[in-house]
């Protein structure tokens, strides 16, 4: 039994005016083969989880994993034409050289947009299909944040998407969907799929699988898995960045042969969405009032989420707005990560120690606050490259944020972390591998808005959702969306 493993995986940010091309993928994550096993088989992304469940499933030597191409850019805007067709073409190069496979794992992210194809999941699904033809079965995983559509659907056997945000289960749901493989091949079930797709889109500041309104979500879901035949169910978060006309909730079953039934239960969870949909809508809080709130409580270290700069959703990463209000406001030591090339060749050029004035941030679009001036000292100048051994979200190990620069303003009140390539804040290692102590600061600052807690959780005591400006604002209503489905709540009141 040879299963093949593919994944290609974007999320794509209609917003940025950043390009996503081949460069960016060979920049992050581009193997073919057995790099792909040597690389990622230990990790806890569901590539690892392939390999394991498969491994698991290996018990007379009868199932062997063939690791195909495993490409990943980090989120930003669409992905070129160029770039699309190019990814395509290497999937159908490296699967139509590859022969004997009885099955294909794939991990698409489920909200890729190209300038060729607004559903570019969904195309090259597609294509991998049309390629293997129609009884080969193709299962795989997405992430929770998929603008699912009914091509991904109809394209693959099974579907599974993962369960926490921040995302802590892609190993296991790729453990998942590699025995769900196995059994399917063996005969033993046939996977049957159904999808649902309530109006309803879910604000980012909404999605946190561990506050309760979501969780009961999911507990509902959990139900639904113990009834005979029903082999998997997810519920998809959807991604409010991508414009187009996926771009909301969905929900997935999938039975054992059953389409009535994964159809019925599919749309019962979907309902069940819709019912509570008053839930999802955004709580905003700006930026005066949480200055306010970190100034009342002097005893708490707060991780202030910088949601309009959130790197995992495709933004600049050189936003400044929350910069300039810790300067303005002196709460004491804080820290905060800016994306700014230019200022890590000047400081670099400088020297450790030594004392300059800098223009940070606000240099990719005028969407973010204008650049930051001040005057700095230059405290360290590392590489830029850590590692991550825990479990964190996007299960990624080896991190690279380019050449660093670590300065601090002259009353060394605030900490600021240049990097040379955008880096999303997954790990506390990207501070203490360049000789940062997270529990030295008061307020340390995060550009995300769910992801950064599972590591920030270890040195912070309190999470603050900043409302803040920037191509991934919670604001969505302040975004000119053109494309999207109509009615869509909370756009429109239905």
């Amino acid at each position: 039994m040879r299963i093949g493993i593919i994944a290609l995986l974007h999320e794509s940010n209609t917003f940025s005016c950043q390009w996503t091309t081949l460069a960016q993928f060979q920049e992050d994550l581009y193997l073919e083969g057995e790099e792909i096993r040597s690389q990622l088989a230990n990790s806890h992304h569901e590539i690892g989880g392939f390999f394991l469940g498969l491994e698991e499933c290996n018990h007379n030597g009868d199932v062997v994993a063939v690791p195909l191409l495993a490409a990943r850019a980090t989120p930003s805007g669409m992905i070129t034409a160029e770039t699309m067709e190019t990814l395509v073409a290497s999937i159908s190069r490296i699967v139509s050289n590859t022969p004997n496979l009885d099955g294909i794992l794939v991990a698409p992210h489920g909200a890729a947009v190209s300038q060729s194809a607004a559903d570019a999941d969904g195309y090259w699904l597609s294509a991998l299909r049309s390629l293997v033809g129609e009884n080969l079965p193709i299962i795989g995983t997405l992430d929770a944040h998929a603008n699912l559509s009914p091509t991904m659907v109809k394209a693959c056997n099974a579907l599974i998407a993962y369960r926490t945000n921040p995302h802590l289960d892609q190993r296991f749901r790729g453990i998942e969907a590699a025995k769900l493989m196995v059994k399917t091949v063996r005969g033993e079930c046939f996977p049957t799929m159904a999808a649902s797709y309530p109006p309803l889109v879910i604000n980012i500041d909404r999605q946190c699988t561990n506050d309760p309104h979501l969780r009961h979500q999911y507990q509902f879901a959990d139900i639904q898995l113990t009834q005979p035949g029903v082999l998997s169910n997810s519920i998809l978060l959807g991604f409010p960045y991508a414009d187009v006309v996926e771009m909301g909730a969905a929900t997935v079953v999938v039975t054992d042969n059953d389409i009535q039934q994964a159809q019925q239960l599919a749309d019962e969870l979907a309902q069940r969405l819709w019912h509570y949909r008053e839930d999802f809508d955004s709580q905003l809080m700006g930026i005066d009032a949480v200055m306010n709130l970190c100034k009342s409580d002097s005893s708490s270290r707060y991780c202030l989420l910088d949601m309009g700069d959130n790197v995992g959703g495709g933004s600049a990463g050189d936003g400044t707005t929350l910069a300039a209000a810790l300067l303005e406001r002196d709460l004491g030591p804080s820290f905060v990560c800016i994306y700014d090339p230019e200022a890590v060749t000047l400081c670099r050029s400088a020297g450790v120690g030594k004392q300059l004035r800098l223009e940070i941030g606000g240099k990719v679009d005028n969407c973010h606050g204008l650049p930051l001036r001040i005057k700095a000292r230059v405290r360290s100048l590392p590489s830029g490259r850590f590692r991550e051994s825990e479990p964190r979200h996007g299960g990624i190990v080896e991190f690279d944020q380019g050449a660093t620069a670590v300065v601090e303003t002259m009353d060394r009140t605030i900490t600021i972390m240049l990097t040379s390539r955008r880096m999303v804040p997954f790990s506390l290692q990207q501070l203490k591998s360049c000789q940062v102590d997270p529990t030295c600061f008061r307020v340390l600052v995060a550009k995300g808005v769910n992801a950064p807690i599972a590591a920030y959780s270890d040195v912070c005591d309190k999470f603050l959702r900043v409302n803040t400006i920037g191509s991934t604002t919670a604001d969505l209503r302040q975004l000119e969306f053109r494309n999207r489905r109509s009615p869509l709540f909370p756009f429109e009141s239905i």
